[in-house]
């Protein structure tokens, strides 16, 4: 973590990356492209993720969320910095000349060899199947379903934990805390996501927000009350509503929103701890 010097009040307590341990090159260019911002706009040009817009421009990396290249052996040539992205990515050369991207777990460097294979050593990097994941590894990219692709755990400093076997089910720790079941044909990676730090950084400033495409949040008590159910009223008013809501006036504050005939809610053993 780097600080900088308090040569303005907003730098006094502002913090960021330590990129001294990051390659100096160049991204690949056959794993990069431009992409269009949406800015939190659906087809129709109607807002429906609220304070997004603006920020930089960016290149997008193409990531191997599937790794569905098998028993190839490949080298860690660089760990480079994603813009679109919390985790590190690792670039990695394999033996028949392919190059790709993954999400670089913590610890991997430059030189290391990594493999995809249905049961791999246990090592940093390498993806196998669940069932021959020892219990007590920490995995992260792991799939929900058989050739999916890793779909979960992908973010900086993340990590599920593998907790029993049952029944050709793997029960994971979530991140959240939650207790899922996995089928264990599963492929996961092992090893904790990279760039743990993130969620310690301080901004410092609103700008260096705007830098990352987020735009101001405004109270809905001071909006007006065609655009959220607080707004309106002289000076400042109570909420008006016994119920807290959101600004489609959906009830939340204690309100369970998840979906009691959601599939999915068969394989959750335990609801994450509040």
């Amino acid at each position: 973590m780097k600080k900088y010097n308090p040569t303005t009040p907003s730098r006094r307590h502002a913090t960021g990356y330590d990129f001294s341990n990051l390659a100096k090159i160049a991204p690949l260019k056959s794993k990069k492209y431009g992409i269009v911002k949406s800015t939190g706009r659906n087809s129709s040009g109607i807002i429906t993720s609220y304070h997004r817009g603006g920020g930089v421009k960016r290149l997008f990396r193409e990531i191997d969320f599937k790794q569905l290249k098998t028993d190839v052996s490949a080298k860690v040539f660089a760990i480079e910095y994603d813009p679109n992205r919390t985790a590190r990515i690792a670039r990695l050369h394999f033996i028949d000349g392919d190059k790709r991207y993954i999400i670089a777990p913590e610890g991997l460097k430059a030189g290391d060899s990594v493999i995809v294979s249905e049961k791999a050593p246990i090592r940093l990097g390498n993806r196998m199947k669940l069932k021959n994941i020892p219990q007590g590894t920490i995995v992260h990219n792991v799939e929900l379903f058989p050739g999916q692709g890793g779909k979960t755990v992908r973010s900086a400093g993340s990590g599920a934990t593998v907790l029993a076997s049952d029944a050709g089910m793997i029960h994971l720790v979530m991140p959240s805390s939650e207790v899922r079941m996995v089928s264990e044909n599963c492929y996961a990676s092992i090893g904790q996501v990279s760039n743990q730090e993130h969620g310690t950084v301080i901004l410092g400033k609103a700008g260096r927000s705007r830098w990352l495409n987020k735009r101001p949040k405004v109270r809905g008590t001071a909006m007006n009350p065609v655009d959220h159910p607080y707004g309106g009223g002289e000076g400042r008013q109570g909420r008006g509503t016994r119920r807290p809501k959101t600004r489609q006036g959906k009830v939340t504050g204690g309100h369970k929103t998840r979906n009691r005939k959601k599939k999915s809610s068969k394989f959750v053993i335990r609801r994450r701890i509040k």
